[in-house]
């Protein structure tokens, strides 16, 4: 059976099975929320972002933040062999690819942000364009307001 390395903020590997998981009992209670029941205990959970290329999942369990990545058996081998080449791009500025109007500011100053995490919807030529992070960041401050139009190149947000 494969076993799969889960690690939660960044704390010792931890092994976990398919078992494992068949194991929680849990029902959707709304978009990205969960209701679990492990070992007699509730949990309330909610999918807060899901970094696909860097196998990662943002949580807030019961009000708790956790980031959680997953390694699963090619990613174990890989690491083994020393083949790993995580690259972490780090960015101090998004800026605006084109003109528009800020329609919506997903995000907010102290927030941790993935790589693919959306940021901003802007609005441009009549479509909403969805900003996302082009590396990893902590929202520094937000250099624009909802509703205001922005040029092309404008700082959009700031991180650190």
């Amino acid at each position: 059976m494969a076993t799969y390395k889960v690690k939660v903020n960044d704390r010792p590997d931890v092994p976990l099975e398919i078992s494992d998981i068949e194991k929680l009992d849990f029902i959707e209670t709304g978009e990205n929320r969960l209701h679990v029941l492990h070992n007699n205990q509730s949990f309330e959970a909610e999918i807060l972002s899901v970094g696909v290329q860097n196998e990662t999942v943002v949580l807030r369990v019961n009000g708790e933040k956790f980031v959680v990545r997953v390694a699963d058996p090619y990613d174990q081998l890989v690491n083994q062999m020393g083949l790993t080449a995580v690259v972490h791009h780090k960015i101090n500025q998004v800026k605006a690819p084109m003109p528009g109007l800020v329609l919506e500011i997903l995000v907010e100053p102290g927030q941790e942000v993935l790589q693919g995490d959306s940021l901003i919807i802007l609005e441009a030529m009549k479509m909403e364009n969805i900003i996302k992070s082009p590396g990893e960041g902590k929202i520094k401050r937000i250099a624009v307001e909802k509703g205001k139009p922005v040029e092309k190149g404008a700082i959009l947000i700031e991180l650190e």
